[in-house]
């Protein structure tokens, strides 16, 4: 049975992923910080017929993931999604050398090390899917979002330039690039309560099936390198 492995497990994306890769038949190992949630999700989706197993992890704690992975076992497809702490969200003329330093760390350094982790095994098998989710600023520079922006285009840089190192092996790095709210996230709840909400402002949401959707055919078939959902 292979292994589907979704770092940073949510409500969102991440619980849609695990049950479309579920009906073709992966076992998924869902990986966040929350226990609880965790557990509800494995709950969920054993009900549904997955085969889910739960790993509590910090995964800002980059010591911690040797560990973590020999726990999960050996992975097929790895969705990874770095983390973002919104209070060192500042405006570029804000943006310190301290804060981009702890936006990368979470956002580039974790992933990265993830990758490094998993990546000799899939090469040994000769396949695997390495997937990442990348923010509009990623590709869009926006002064309001100028340290996480900073942070995802180098990591979109990064997968690209390992995508292309890859060619041949039979392991291919791809990602999504999302401008728009992912329905049932928590991003989307924390949208819903904010100060955007109460003055009328309505971004465009999507439907994490259809992310989940693009996660399986990109590890499928190899393409697109890259997604773009939403404005």
């Amino acid at each position: 049975m292979k292994t589907l492995a979704i770092f940073g497990a949510g409500p969102g994306m991440g619980r849609a992923t695990a049950r479309r890769f579920g009906k073709e038949g992966y076992q998924v190992a869902l990986v966040a910080r929350r226990a609880d949630r965790l557990s509800s999700f494995v709950a969920e989706l054993t009900a549904e017929g997955v085969a889910a197993r739960a790993f509590p992890a910090d995964l800002n704690d980059i010591d911690a993931h040797p560990r973590l992975l020999a726990d999960v076992g050996p992975v097929d497809v790895a969705v990874i999604n770095g983390s973002l702490d919104l209070a060192r969200l500042k405006p570029v003329r804000d943006l310190d050398v301290e804060t981009l330093r702890a936006v990368f760390e979470t956002v580039v350094l974790a992933p990265v090390s993830l990758t490094r982790l998993m990546l000799p095994g899939m090469l040994e098998r000769g396949s695997g899917a390495l997937l990442y989710g990348f923010g509009s600023s990623a590709k869009n520079p926006e002064p309001m979002l100028a340290g996480g922006g900073a942070a995802q285009a180098s990591l979109r840089n990064y997968v690209l330039a390992l995508r292309a190192d890859l060619a041949g092996t039979g392991v291919t790095a791809a990602g999504i690039t999302i401008g728009a709210l992912i329905r049932d996230s928590d991003a989307e709840k924390l949208f819903d309560t904010s100060a955007g909400a109460r003055r009328g402002f309505d971004p465009e949401r999507v439907d994490p099936a259809d992310l989940a959707e693009m996660l399986w055919g990109m590890a499928a078939t190899g393409e697109p390198a890259e997604q773009v959902v939403g404005a």
